[in-house]
């Protein structure tokens, strides 16, 4: 952002609040929004021009030069690499999610708090079409219903009934524990699954459960959503119990019909995830919430005696008081003033490694919105951690009509080896005109051993990549002090349940007995269009 003269930023009037937000991303929004409707004075700012910070949607250039420029944060973003094709024109007309690929679940709490306060009239939704898995080489449909699986043709005789036995099992248990039932047996024949079971790691009841490699991989990583190999659970970073991969199937299944015109369980904003922050800063500022963008924070006052927070100093010299304080993950303060208790634990991986490609054709015919999984090893043998990708369409208004934007990303220790894995994605999925400016390496599931790219049926190709880029996101947890919280930076996940949940406990702290955009919230940001943007 070009350097504003000091009398071109506006005065800010009063100069005492509640609380100061330094930051439009989607958990300092939701913060804003939840402090404004408890009665807080809240002034919401963003050095930025634009509202969602590293939640944004930003134009393709701007994307680029976002995460390229010297002046971006320091290693939040980092080893940028960028197809040397020219940007495909009109390259404005591509909107590029910063916390790509993402999906909300049609009965995650997200949704269900964008109906509560009254943020569902500000967007819209679109269906994501289908869910794969890439195996063996070849992209095969998630069966994640019993009329799914019947009409899987990938799946044998055996496989659909193994996979249809799991499933009634899971679906009794999940019906019995909605139910209030404590014991192994239920009515009418029910069963609970075991505690013991529900402790163990669930790659071990999968296979307790007598279910084939491709079925466990199906379960574990295209529908409990794992992201690090199960199979290895002394090397695995994050061990899925049964009860979390029971957890996640339970939300998957329930959103499965959820809303009338969603054909699956997953939905998409219109226009991108930027427009979620952006909803929740619209409820905010019904309530009295201030906004001012262009007006980065340049210091933090003090209390000359205690060394306590007492306010910011902006960039146009003026002079803020408030109470408490949240900022931007990328905001380096003070020492003496670093919050220090994290909202979580610290067991993430340090980086995710991201992709982004534009493409000329969808992975699947009939399909324009799609969610795809790689699991471990599916690329090769070495892989630890499962790639996701998502495809979207001009059907969500974040490209040209004909054209798709493909995201990946996958979470890392090692940013070169994250990269890697996104570009074994890139490069089992498309024909490349020209992969990002480092040269892929070929990868091997066996000493000499190459990859090999998913079958294709005969007249079929693959969709050719226009433009790519791959890139690495730093991972910072959000943190705490008694005056001054830090937001979290986007996470590894699919969905935002973990960002949300984050968010909860940092409001939490702020404001103790205070109920979090309670149910009736919405009442004063219902308007003209308030019938616009319903999930349903």
């Amino acid at each position: 952002m070009a350097e504003i003269p000091t009398s071109d930023y506006p005065t800010i009037d009063p100069t005492s609040f509640d609380l100061i937000v330094s930051s439009t991303g989607l958990s300092a929004s939701l913060l804003a929004a939840a402090a404004s409707v408890a009665g807080k004075s809240v002034l919401h700012l963003d050095s930025n021009p634009f509202y969602g910070s590293h939640f944004s949607s930003l134009p393709l250039p701007s994307f680029l030069s976002y995460i390229s420029s010297p002046s971006s944060p320091p290693n939040l973003y980092s080893d940028v690499e960028a197809s040397s094709q020219s940007l495909p024109e009109p390259s404005r007309s591509y909107l590029v999610d910063l916390v790509g690929p993402r999906l909300l679940y049609c009965s995650d709490e997200t949704v269900d708090l964008l109906l509560r306060s009254g943020a569902s009239h500000h967007v819209e939704f679109k269906s994501v079409d289908s869910s794969l898995v890439y195996w063996d080489g070849k992209l095969c449909s998630v069966p994640d219903s019993r009329q799914a699986i019947f009409k899987d043709k990938s799946l044998g005789l055996t496989e659909k009934s193994q996979m249809m036995k799991f499933f009634k099992l899971v679906q009794s248990h999940i019906s019995l524990t909605r139910s209030g039932t404590t014991t192994e047996s239920g009515e009418e024949g029910g069963v609970m699954i075991p505690e013991e079971d529900l402790e163990m790691p669930f790659v071990e009841f999968l296979k307790k459960q007598r279910l084939p490699p491709k079925i466990r991989a199906l379960v574990l990583y295209a529908i409990a959503m794992a992201d690090y190999e199960q199979d290895n659970g002394d090397s695995c970073k994050i061990v899925v119990s049964t009860r979390e991969g029971i957890e996640t199937i339970s939300l998957y299944t329930s959103s499965i019909g959820r809303f009338a015109n969603a054909v699956g369980a997953f939905i998409y904003p219109m226009y991108g995830h930027g427009e979620l922050p952006q909803a929740f800063c619209r409820c905010a500022a019904v309530k009295g919430a201030l906004y001012v963008l262009r007006m980065p924070v340049i210091d933090i006052l003090t209390d000359k005696e205690s060394n306590k927070y007492i306010g910011v100093r902006l960039a146009s010299g003026q002079e803020i008081f408030s109470s408490k304080l949240v900022l931007d993950p990328s905001y380096q303060i003070p020492a003496s003033l670093s919050p220090r208790e994290t909202v979580v634990s610290s067991n993430l991986s340090s980086y995710v490694a991201k992709g982004v490609c534009i493409t000329d054709r969808s992975l699947e015919p009939n399909s324009a919105n799609i969610l795809l999984v790689f699991p471990p090893k599916s690329l090769h043998q070495e892989q630890s951690t499962a790639v996701r990708a998502l495809q979207i369409s001009g059907n969500v208004a974040v490209c040209p009509s004909g054209f798709f934007i493909v995201h990946l990303s996958t979470p890392c220790e090692d940013a070169a080896l994250g990269k890697e894995y996104i570009n074994s994605a890139m490069k089992a999925l498309f024909n490349s005109r020209e992969l990002p400016a480092e040269s892929v390496q070929a990868q091997t599931k066996e000493e000499g051993e190459s990859v090999e790219a998913p079958t294709q049926e005969e007249g079929e190709t693959k969709p050719t990549l226009l433009w790519s880029c791959a890139f690495v996101q730093e991972l910072r947890e959000a943190s705490y002090d008694g005056a001054v919280s830090i937001c979290p930076m986007p996470d590894a996940n699919l969905d935002f349940r973990n960002i949300l949940s984050t968010t909860r406990k940092l409001f939490q702290n702020m404001y103790p007995g205070e109920e979090f955009i309670p149910q009736n919230s919405a009442a004063d940001n219902i308007d003209d269009d308030a019938d616009e943007g319903s999930p349903e």
